[in-house]
This record gives structure tokens, sequence and C-alpha cells, in this order.
């Protein structure tokens, strides 16, 4: 009899998964055989394991089902982000492969097997994130059938989480029924959670594992034939619902590179910035057949969202129908008031008319070109249109490919156009292509209970702009192939993902560096990666599975490629076409370009199936040492604290200390003037403190820039670096490499070495970050502090440092032994007073953060009396701004 009757497989797109066993023509059964408890229909499936490896956000996943009988159907709900990456079939120990063919080719021979009456094949889509793939074969009674299908994807950062949507319904009692996910991030996990739709919380905390450590991270979901019961004494299973694995990783550098095998990734999410503020237009269909449920659905997502705009934000609504109507002549900006009237407004709409959709989206762009035109909205800000319909344009042009034409005009790329369609009755790939096109995307709202909290979610993923502009760049003539590197946004709680090919792998090192506009200012952050610390770490990688970077480089490129395809025509989407098509044959993924094709030889003749996938520059930052510029007095305080005047004209250096408590707050330096600059510095002791001031070790443990001219501060800490804006914060850590830049203004961080605070130009400090030993039982990280240029400082000056910003002269005599035979004293007179100093060296640690470069100094006793003006304690002050 025939073995394999017929194939038929679907694939897929975004995490998830079900596995189901039962007969295709239930009247062909054996039913004389004794079944095993919870078979269904004489069907035994025997073993259902989802095995999922994830490495840097790249999951690869095999689900493998056993069964045993006479006809058997595998169901497995795939996200519609995967690509089938393989599908075998093993009939009583002899295993039938699946090829991954052009299109074309596969579908001539799927055919030619369809016309013998031998196969058949099935594709669709399977609810909102996820599609089929089913495979239905006959076998001889008692035969012992495996089908394992592997898929592959790339987690997208959703809300700050990384998500894998696993489907699981095997629709009987399955004697071995295991889920296992082990995870491998190399920036370190920081969340890992697993939760199940189907199950109890006590049931499923027995038969759940999870736990992370590390870069590593392991779940397995495992439940025992009685944990899968309805019920004590039923033998039906429970298990069919969603099984949704979220985690995120440690985000102590915005950037992460990656390279393995002459490929690279580099994944971009940044934390602590301020929002962008935002305009944002509201075009909302209020057509007849948004009538009822659909526009109270809508209604109460837009109240909804008014309560989350924010006061920094610009806003108005237009609402269509056969004609257009605004709520505003222009963008207001969201005030208590105005959302007061926003709300009457919102609340006060009704259904009506037509749909006049090129209209309605020409007023919102032509409102937003406006605003920025006439400076109505703050420079610092970026615009966006988010357009709601149920349906196709009906009246005024309703050409589509003339809407497109004209959005794409008015627009012209300045700034994304996100289009949600409500519901199935629409044109949904215009409404793609068209937001495409225009760097946005489109979304699907589906007509459900839940649609208000669908439009909702969908506003909270673009209301908080962290940086407009984004643009990752590479070393020049480095890099082949390289995936999107330019965004016109980065959203809060999202991630950056460009890969590419290395031309040369053997280089020493490699640097990306990623650029954006701010709230407050530019930013640039910087990422450099040791070619051999990277291989040696990638040496611990136990979950790699293969090539991954070369995969997901390969997976991104192609999502990329057919996504361009959707607005491409004539040669250009030949071209795009056959880029596509290549890769997907070489790596073996199924696509819209490709199928999956299953033969089984039999009797001299070949039985088929294929699967198919359905349609629907800043210049690089030098090290912050190279900054100083030549025959310039540099002014610093370093270590214990200790304060060093080096003066190239006297090729000669003063230094003196400061002794006080830990807490205490010294005055640096304060110009009244140029800038409205003060920085103060506070004082941190030893881990266990020393009775013996004398002998007792202190260090500035944080410092504190401001400029009240430009309502501007930094607070700077061994830990991270804080900068404020007015009332704006943004916040990095030492491990960031980044540059910011505003009015003047210029902050370089250096990673885990430096940064670098100018000014304009003449104005320039160097702080430098000394990290002790972790276990070091005495001392904590501390800060060293440098004036490498002061020429831009007025003559009102002042500070323990600020004071010899101007010229002054000092002579030293009579050098003979002190108590010290290697540290002569002498005489030195200066401002007026005649002291006696002693020859020393402390240590500049601008250029070797490590070890230092020692500075010949004339040493000041009793806390550089006679030198500073007045006593040390004339330069406490109360806090650190």
């Amino acid at each position: 009899m025939a073995l394999a009757r017929w194939l038929c497989l679907i694939l897929a797109l975004l995490s998830g998964l079900a596995v189901s066993g039962f007969p295709r023509n239930p009247s062909r059964l054996l039913r004389k055989r004794s079944l095993p408890e919870g078979a269904v229909d004489g069907i035994e499936v025997y073993s259902t394991k989802v095995n999922c490896k994830v490495t840097s956000r790249f999951a690869h996943n095999v689900v493998t089902t056993r069964a045993v009988n006479h006809e058997v159907s595998f169901d497995v709900e795939l996200p519609k982000t995967a690509f089938i990456t393989n599908f075998t079939l093993t009939i009583d120990g002899v295993t039938y492969p699946g090829n991954v063919k052009e299109k074309e080719v596969a579908k001539k021979q799927y055919e030619k097997a369809v016309s013998q009456g031998k196969t058949a094949g099935l594709v669709k889509a399977s609810g909102r994130k996820l599609e089929k793939f089913t495979v239905s074969v006959n076998v001889a009674a008692g035969s012992k059938v495996t089908f394992e299908l592997t898929y592959e994807e790339l987690l997208k950062r959703h809300k700050g989480k990384y998500e894998m949507y696993l489907k699981v319904q095997p629709k009987q009692l399955v004697k071995h029924f295991e889920i296992t996910v082990d995870i491998f991030e190399p920036q370190g996990i920081s969340t890992l959670d697993a939760e199940a739709s189907f199950i109890t919380n006590d049931l499923l905390g027995s038969a759940l594992t999870k736990s992370f450590s590390g870069k590593k991270g392991h779940v397995s979901f495992k439940p025992s034939l009685d944990q899968q019961r309805s019920c004590p004494t039923c033998t039906d299973s429970l298990l069919k619902g969603d099984f949704i694995i979220t985690y995120d990783v440690n985000r102590e550098s915005p950037a992460n590179v990656q390279i393995v095998n002459g490929y690279f990734v580099h994944f971009f999410a940044p934390q602590g910035l301020p929002v962008v503020p935002k305009s944002v237009v509201f075009v909302i269909d209020v057509s007849g057949s948004m009538y009822g449920r659909k526009m109270e659905q809508t209604k109460d997502a837009l109240l909804k969202i008014l309560e989350d705009v924010k006061q920094d934000d610009y806003l108005n609504f237009i609402l269509f129908s056969g004609d257009v109507t605004t709520w505003k002549d222009s963008l207001v900006p969201a005030t208590p008031e105005n959302i007061q009237e926003a709300r009457k407004f919102v609340m006060d709409i009704h259904d009506r008319g037509m749909t006049n959709i090129n209209d309605a989206l020409l007023r919102g762009i032509s409102m937003l070109n406006k605003a920025r035109e006439e400076h109505t909205v703050p420079e610092r800000s970026t615009s966006i249109i988010i357009m709601l319909t149920d349906g196709d344009a009906n009246v005024g042009e309703s050409r589509p490919e003339k809407i497109q034409e004209n959005v794409r005009n008015a627009i012209g790329g300045k700034f994304p156009l996100y289009n949600l369609g409500f519901g199935n009755n629409l044109n949904y790939n215009f409404l793609e292509n068209m937001a495409l096109e225009n760097h946005g995307l489109a979304r699907r709202i589906y007509e459900d209970s839940d649609a208000s909290l669908q439009l909702q979610g969908f506003y909270e993923e673009v209301a908080n702009p962290l940086l407009t502009g984004v643009e990752a760049e590479y070393p020049q003539n480095a890099i082949l192939d390289l995936t999107q590197n330019s965004y016109q946004h980065f959203y809060d709680g999202s991630e950056i993902v460009v890969a590419g090919r290395l031309a040369d792998e053997d280089m020493n090192s490699f640097k990306a560096a990623v650029k954006g506009h701010g709230a407050i200012n530019d930013l640039t952050f910087t990422e450099e990666v040791d070619m051999k610390e990277m291989e040696k770490a990638l040496q611990e990688q136990d979950y790699i599975f293969g090539d991954y970077i070369e995969r997901l480089w390969a997976y991104l490129t192609i999502e990329q490629l057919l996504e361009k395809r959707k607005n491409a025509w004539g040669e250009e989407k030949e071209n795009l076409t056959a880029q596509a098509l290549e890769l997907s044959l070489k790596y073996h993924f199924v696509t819209p370009l490709t199928s999956m094709v299953v033969t089984k030889p039999e009797d001299n003749e070949n039985q088929t199936a294929i699967a198919n996938k359905p349609g629907e520059v800043i210049p690089s930052m030098a090290y912050l040492s190279e900054y100083v510029p030549p025959l310039l007095c540099v002014f610093s305080v370093d270590g214990d604290p200790h304060f060093i005047i080096q003066i190239p004209e006297k090729d000669d250096a003063i230094c003196f200390n400061i002794d006080e408590d830990p807490g205490t707050v010294l005055r640096l330096i304060q110009d009244p003037t140029a800038w409205s600059l003060t920085v103060n510095g506070q004082i941190i002791g030893e881990k266990r403190g020393s009775s013996d001031s004398q002998n007792r070790r202190t260090y500035f443990g944080k410092l504190g820039i401001a400029s009240a001219q430009m309502d501007f501060r930094i607070e700077v800490t061994p830990e991270n670096i804080i900068l404020w804006n007015g009332d704006s914060l943004s916040t990095f850590s030492w491990l960031d490499t980044v540059m910011v830049t505003q009015d003047g203004l210029s902050v370089m961080i250096n990673r885990k070495k430096s940064m670098v605070v100018s000014f304009g130009d003449g104005v320039a400090f160097v702080v430098v970050l000394h990290q002790v030993w972790k276990k070091e039982p005495a001392h904590h990280d501390f800060l060293g502090f440098y004036v490498v240029d002061s020429r831009g400082m007025s003559a009102q000056t002042h500070g323990l440092l600020g004071q010899f910003f101007h010229p002054f002269d000092f002579q030293v005599s009579d050098v003979h032994p002190g108590s010290d035979p290697t540290k002569p004293d002498a005489t030195m007179v200066v401002k007026n007073h005649q002291l006696t100093v002693t020859r020393g060296s402390q240590k500049d640690y601008r250029k070797d953060m490590s070890v230092g470069r020692n500075v010949a100094c004339w040493f000041v006793h009793n806390n550089g009396q006679g030198l500073i003006d007045g006593i040390h304690r004339d330069y406490i002050v109360p806090s650190l701004f």
C-alpha cells in the first residue's frame, strides 16, 4: 500500500508552535488493536520535543514528533517572521529529506504529482502571529513515523524584551512531551521568564524549570501524563494554548559587536536617554464602515493614548470620511488644557460617509511640514503621522498607486508614516507598501474584543523616540554586504541590528560607531572590538549552532531585500529578486521565492509535496590624552588628592595636597563670566577608615561640572556619568564610548578610561577613571581631573585650580638636603610668600591610565598654605552643585 499518500506543508513567521497528531481519514484506521491511553482515533503520538537554541537573539528551533499507526498528521504553528530551513520524514528507520528549490521549479514538480491524484497541499495563516505547517502521511499499520521540522528566526526586541511564542496543542496525552530552550547571550542575561496560558501556576511550577546565570539561560517544560490531563480522571489533554518565553540582556553598554568567521553583527539599544519631543498627527477613518464596535474601540484607544502623550509633544487629529475635518488648524502643544479639549473632541467623533484617504493624509503631512518650516515646534523634535482605516479609498483620489505617489512626494523622506489596518476588508498590501516606502510600517488591527489594546500597544511602541537620524558607521573599505544601517528613529525598548561581512578577516581590531540626534544634543556611540579577545570569548559559547552570525546576516539580508522588493519595479525588482533567491537557496531558507520539496520514491513513482512561504559620519574618536594643546599649562588633581600645576615655559611644576574628611566638597574652578562655569569635587576615603589623619588616604569620588549659562550639569562618579540639560536627564556608563555635542559643548567618553569635556575653543577638562581590583580590601575606584586648556577662562576665574589659570611666577633657591636624602628641600618665593618646599614627584595619568607618568614638582606643605589664596577651608562648599 502507499506509504506516503500525501504531504502538505505550511510555513510561517514569529515564534510559535503547535504540534498535533490526528487522522486525515478516520474511516480507514485500524480499530482492532489495543490503543494506548490518550490515543486519538487510533493514533499514538508517543513523543513530542521542541528544542530551541538561541545565540545572540538568533533562534534555531527543531520540532520532533514520533507517532505510530496508519495515517498521521503533523501540525506546527510557526512564527510569521521565521524561515523553515529543513524538514525530514522518517518511516520505519528510512529518512526522506526536504530540499529547498526555486518556487517555479518546485511548483511544476508539485503540479505533476497533483494531476496524478497522489499529493495535495495546504498553505494558510493561523491567527495574528502564526502560520501553520501541516504534514499528513499514510503508513502501514504499526509503522513508526518521525517528523522533524527546523526553522530559524531573529528575535526582535519589543517593549524591552525578546519573546519566543510557542503554540502548544498536541490534542492528546503524550508520554514524552518536552520543550527545552537554551539561550546564550554574550552581553549577559538580565531577565528570563516563562509562562503558559493553559495550565495553573502550581502545575506550571512543578513542570517548568528556568534559570539563568551570566551569559546562559535555560528553560525546560516537561509535564508528566498526569499533569497533562484536563482533570484527574480525564484522558484528554489540557495542553492547548500559548507558551511564552521572554528575556532581555544586560545593557551596561549601549552597543555590542560580535564577530565570527568573517561576519559581524552589531546590536544597538542605548538606555537612559531623554525622550525626543514629537509632533504626532492622528489621521482617523470615520467612514460608515467604522460604525459601532470599531468606532467605540478606536475612541477608547485614543482616549487612553491622550493620557500618555507627554507635555513636550505637539498633536492634532484629522478625521476623514467623504471629506476631511481637523480638530485644530495647526499642531498644538500637549498642555493639560489642550489634552482635556482633545478628549472632548474624541468623545464626540461619530461615523459618516465615504473614505477619502488621499486628502486626509496630505492634510496631515502639510500640517507637520508647516510646523517645521515655521519653527512652531522645537528644533530638536521629530514628526510622526499615524493613520487608521478599515477600508479602501472610494472618493477623491482612489487609485492606490497614485495615493502612494502623492504621499511619497509630500513627505519627502522627512518623517515616518504608520498605517493601521482595522479588520480584513481592506487592501493591506497597499497600506504596507505605502508605509514602508515612507520609513514606517503597517500593522493589522484584528476585529476582536482587545482591538482597543492593540491600538494602544502600537502607540506605546512609537511613543518614546530616543534618537532620530540614526546611522551606524564602520571602517571604510572594511565591510562588504552591509544590511540596513540607517534608521529615522530609535524607539525606547527596541533594538537596531546591523550585520555584514568583513573584507579582511585578519584585521586586529574593529570599530563601529552609531550617531544620532538626541533630545538635547547629538550623540556618537563607539564600540571597538579586539579580534583576539573576541576569538577567545567565543570559545566558551557552548550553545552556538554552526556559523550563527553568517546565518543571522543571511536572514536579515533576505528579509530586507524582500521588503525593498515590494515597492520596486522593472530591473530593480528583478535584481532584488535574484539576490534574495540566491541567498534563500544557498542558506536553505523557505521564503516567498522558494519552496521546500519532499520526495519519496515509491513503486518507481515519486510522491511529492511542497512547503511555500505565503505572501502576506562622526570622525573616529582619538584617545582623549591626545587632546592636550602644546605649550599650555596643565592643572590637575589626582590620587590622594595631589594638585599639580605644570608650567611648560619653566619646565617645572608645583604640587600640594589637601587633607580633608571624606564627604567634603571642594571648589576646584569657578568662572562667573566665561560659560558661568563651576567645577566641584567630593572627597571619598578608604573602605576601612584610618583614625590616623596623618596617614589616611583620600581621593575624589565625585565631580560636578556645571554651566549656569547653558543650564547644563555633569555629575561624574566611578560608576556612571549623568548629564542634565535643564530638567532633562541622560545617563551613561564608563562602558560607553560616546560623543555628546550641543551649542559649543562637547562631552566625549572613552570606554573605561577617560572623559573630555570642552566648552567652545579654549576650555577643556579631562576626567580619568581609576579602577582598582574588585577584591581590593582598602581602596575604592576614584577619579582624576585635568585642565588641559584654560585659554577661554576669564580673568575672574578662581578655585583651588582656577586661581592658577592667571599668569604667576615663582623662584626656587637654596636647594639643600632635606629629612629624606632622596628629596631635597628648597626655598620658594611665590605670591609674596617665602615657603619651604620639598622636591618630589606626582603621577600624571592622562596617557597611561595604569602606571602613569612621573611629574617632578616642588611640594608645598600644609595644604598648599602660602601658595593658594587664603586657606584651603575657604574652598569648601556645601554641595556638588
